[in-house]
Formats: C-alpha cells, sequence, structure tokens
C-alpha cells in the first residue's frame, strides 16, 4: 500500500478526531458561565453536555450503516462539516432550551465521524499496522479533549462563554478544513444498496460474534469508569482534607496528555506483541491508578490520575482497533457502531451510576465499584480469547481433514478415468 496515502489517512484522521472532542466537550469548562448566565442548577446545565453524548450513542449504529450505502468518507466529512456550523453556531443563541437542541443535534452529527473511523481505517490500511493508525486518532481524541476543555476554560474566563465556546469552534474549524483537505477518497469500500436486509444482516452478525463482546464490554465498562472519576474529581480535590482552589483543580485536564501518549504506543505495542496482552495491561494500570487516588496527598493522587487515565486510553485504543479486525467485511461498520454504542452508552449511565456511588459510598466505595466494572472487562477479553484460540484450533484441525477429503476424491476421480 502507498504510503504517503497511509500517512495521510493517520494525519486526517487525527485532526478529525481532534476537531470532534474539541467540539463535543467545548462547553463543560464553561459551565458555571452557562449556570450564571441563564440562572441554572448545576444538574440543569450541565445537559449541554449529556445531550450531546446522548444524540451520539443513538446516531451510531444508523450513521454507521448509512456509510455502507454512500461511502465512508462522505459521511465522516458530511458529519464534520454539520457538527462545526452548529459548534459556530452555539456562542450566539440566547435561550437555553434551544441550546441543548442543537448540542443534540450537534453530538448526532459527530457521531458520523466516530462510528465510522474504525471501519474505514481497517478497510483503506488493509489492517497493516491498524494498531498504529487506531492509537493515532485516539490520540486525537485525547488532545482534542483536553485543548477543547483548556482553551475554552482560559478564555471564558475573560470573555464569557461566548467567547470560550467560539474560541473552541474556531479551534476546531482550522482541524476539520485540514481533515477535508487531507482525507483521500475510499479505494477497497464496495457500496451497498439502500436495502435494509443487508445492513440489518451486517448488524446481526456484530451482534452475533461473541468475540466482539469483549472490546464492547471494555468500552462501556472503561468509559463509564473514565467518566465517574473526572465528573467527581472536582468535589473530592476541592473538599477536606485536600481543600485545591477550583481554578486549580480545573487543570487536572491536563492529565489527559497521558492517554495521548499511551494510545499511540499502546497500538504499536498490540501490532508487536498481541493485543490481548497489551489490553489487559491496560485495563491493569487503570486499575493501579484508582488503587493510587485512595491516599489523601494530592501528589499522590495526581500521579494516580495521570496512570489511571493512560491506561484507559491504552485499553480503550487496542479494543477499539480490535473491532476492526475481528469483525467480518459484511458487519465492520456496524461492529464500529456498535463500539461507540457502548462506549458512549457507557459514558451516559456509568457516570451517573459511579456518581451516585461517590455519593453514597465517598471515593473508597466508588474505587470499589469501578474496580469490579474494570475487573468484568478483563474477564471478558481473557474469555474472547481463550474462544479465538479454540476456535483456531478447530479450523487447523477441520483444515487437513479436508485436505485429505480432497484428496481422496482426487485419486478416486483419476482411477475411474484409468479405468475408462
Amino acid at each position: 500500500m502507498d504510503q504517503a496515502r497511509t500517512n495521510r489517512i493517520r494525519i486526517a484522521l487525527l485532526l478529525g478526531a481532534l476537531a470532534l472532542f474539541a467540539l463535543l466537550y467545548a462547553p463543560q469548562p464553561v459551565l458555571p458561565q452557562f449556570a450564571e448566565a441563564f440562572a441554572l442548577a448545576p444538574g440543569t446545565v450541565a445537559l449541554l453536555i449529556s445531550a450531546a453524548t446522548l444524540g451520539l450513542a443513538v446516531a451510531a449504529i444508523p450513521l454507521g450503516a448509512l456509510a455502507e450505502v454512500v461511502g465512508r468518507r462522505r459521511v465522516m466529512i458530511g458529519a464534520l462539516l454539520v457538527a462545526e456550523v452548529l459548534g459556530l453556531l452555539l456562542p450566539w443563541v440566547p435561550v437555553f432550551p434551544v441550546l441543548v437542541a442543537i448540542r443534540l443535534v450537534q453530538g448526532i452529527a459527530i457521531a458520523g465521524l466516530a462510528a465510522v473511523a474504525t471501519a474505514y481505517l481497517a478497510e483503506e490500511t488493509g489492517g497493516k499496522n491498524l494498531g498504529t493508525a487506531m492509537g493515532l486518532y485516539v490520540a486525537g481524541t485525547t488532545i482534542g479533549g483536553m485543548t477543547g476543555r483548556l482553551l475554552g476554560g482560559v478564555v471564558g474566563d475573560f470573555a464569557g462563554w461566548r467567547g470560550g465556546v467560539l474560541a473552541v469552534a474556531l479551534l476546531a474549524a482550522v482541524c476539520t478544513a485540514l481533515f477535508v483537505v487531507l482525507l483521500p477518497a475510499e479505494q477497497n469500500h464496495r457500496r451497498k444498496p439502500l436495502a435494509l436486509a443487508p445492513l440489518l444482516g451486517g448488524l446481526r452478525a456484530a451482534l452475533r460474534d461473541p468475540v466482539l463482546y469483549a472490546p464492547y464490554l471494555v468500552a462501556a465498562l472503561g468509559m463509564g469508569s473514565f467518566v465517574t472519576v473526572y465528573n467527581v474529581l472536582g468535589f473530592r480535590l476541592t473538599a477536606p482534607p485536600l481543600l485545591v482552589p477550583p481554578a486549580l483543580a480545573a487543570l487536572a485536564f491536563l492529565a489527559y496528555a497521558a492517554g495521548t501518549v499511551t494510545s499511540t504506543f499502546a497500538g504499536r505495542a498490540a501490532d508487536r506483541y498481541g493485543r490481548t496482552r497489551v489490553l489487559l495491561g491496560g485495563l491493569a494500570v487503570t486499575v493501579l491508578g484508582l488503587l493510587l487516588m485512595l491516599a489523601d496527598s494530592l501528589g499522590v493522587i495526581v500521579v494516580g490520575l495521570v496512570v489511571f487515565t493512560g491506561g484507559f486510553f491504552a485499553a480503550h485504543s487496542v479494543a477499539s482497533g480490535w473491532v476492526g479486525v475481528q469483525a467480518s467485511a459484511q458487519a465492520r461498520g456496524q461492529a464500529s457502531a456498535l463500539y461507540q454504542l457502548a462506549y458512549y452508552g457507557g459514558s451516559s449511565v456509568g457516570g451517573v451510576v459511579g456518581g451516585a456511588a461517590y455519593g453514597a459510598w465517598d471515593w473508597s466505595g466508588m474505587t470499589a465499584l469501578l474496580c469490579c466494572w474494570l475487573a468484568v472487562a478483563a474477564v471478558a477479553v481473557w474469555v474472547a480469547q481463550v474462544r479465538s484460540r479454540r476456535s483456531r484450533r478447530a479450523g487447523a484441525r477441520r483444515a487437513p481433514a479436508g485436505a485429505a477429503a480432497a484428496s481422496a476424491g482426487l485419486a478416486a476421480g483419476a482411477g475411474r478415468c484409468r479405468s475408462s
């Protein structure tokens, strides 16, 4: 495969992921300004985040299926352009319910890139060094999530929520323009006719493959754990005995940089050492970070947060790439969409459940719950590996038997020819 084309794909999807996640979380750092401007409670103003993630989760499967029909590049570019236009419109809307509605539609649009990128990568790279390419894509998601939050928060301190949101939208606009220019047209995708049966068949195949449930569970339980920690961390840092000022507590988002590094490293390591080993290692590191954060020392908590973040994004990078390799050609798009549904569904549900656990049992009880979630994900990965190994062994045993039968058939045919 042309290496220059492969590099264009990698860079384009990194930029697309940066724009996607910057737009997705743009309002988060200026939620207090939103609350003050619209006289709303924190729980109500948080709808600006949950509406977007809900839209993304709901639209992942339909847009993944649409990409099979009209082409993956077309869906990704159209989706990101719509999300960008809505991001530029957002600062000028004076009515809060309309803001929430726009965020819902923006989340739906963002799903067009999030749900399709993995399948596009798997097809256009032919699976070669997919872990490395997927690691770069996930690195873009971490850079976008961190940059959007920090930029919006810093500008928002001087220019209010409108300035903060607009600054993020302008950054995303530059990334979107480069994404459109760099992303090559498909060479390996064969568009399917607009027929419901093949699309449902692909979805059915993605659901029937038991091995795929492992990355789905990693996505749901891992993201649920991740969102829970970042949702309640501010409460932990600003409360006794730590009493960290809120402005400094917001710098915790810098820990996202660890995910940028580990997601790229984990993708390369999976190509070299095997995805199961690296994925289980990533989950173990995530648990280690959680355990470190049990300490009441600010320095240890920060170290634990970095370890936790790095471990999660390493696991996510490998799990998302696993879907693209494991799914059949018929089900690749739908399997990628199901992964995104699990990822953002886990974010929505897991964040609520984990937050309730923190309120009921404090940080230690919440940590115990999250460790259980991650343990379940690790067991699912191990079971999937055992099933894959057994399936390969069964296939290897069938192959010689089939070859022997074919040889016997040829010999019998030759005998009949000689006798005639």
